[in-house]
């Protein structure tokens, strides 16, 4: 199946689903939109699988997320590269944290699943 012109809403709609606490908090959601192969290198630079990254959502204290600056590029028909920046705000002490994000999805049996994702601590601003 190729893609199309509606690639890049569903991939932008997904992204925003994993930052929800409710879908974060869903092993079975999150299982979904993981690939089985999935890995993710944090802005400290470790490197995770998806058992971890599934085991740590389901235990991560709440925060609010917002984005900006989103793009996607289609790779190829089934591989898209999402970029965005992210404004994490612990909703407990109000601290912000700014991201700027990569993810490489890839479309299997008809679903897109995440599997590579990358977070780099970044600037408040763009400029």
């Amino acid at each position: 199946m190729a893609a199309d012109e509606t690639t890049p809403t569903t991939l932008l709609e997904l992204e925003r689903q994993l930052l929800e606490p409710a879908v974060r908090r869903d092993p079975q959601r999150i299982g979904q939109l993981l690939a089985p192969d999935f890995i993710e290198i944090g802005a400290s630079g470790v490197r995770y699988d998806r058992d971890h990254v599934m085991r740590a959502l389901a235990n991560e204290t709440p925060c609010q997320r917002t984005t900006s600056e989103a793009q996607v590029q289609l790779l190829a028909d089934d591989v898209a590269l999402v970029t965005f920046r992210e404004c994490t705000r612990r909703t407990d002490t109000g601290d912000e944290r700014w991201s700027l994000r990569s993810s490489i999805w890839k479309r299997r049996n008809g679903n897109w699943q995440l599997l590579f994702h990358q977070g780099t601590l970044a600037k408040r601003s763009s400029e």
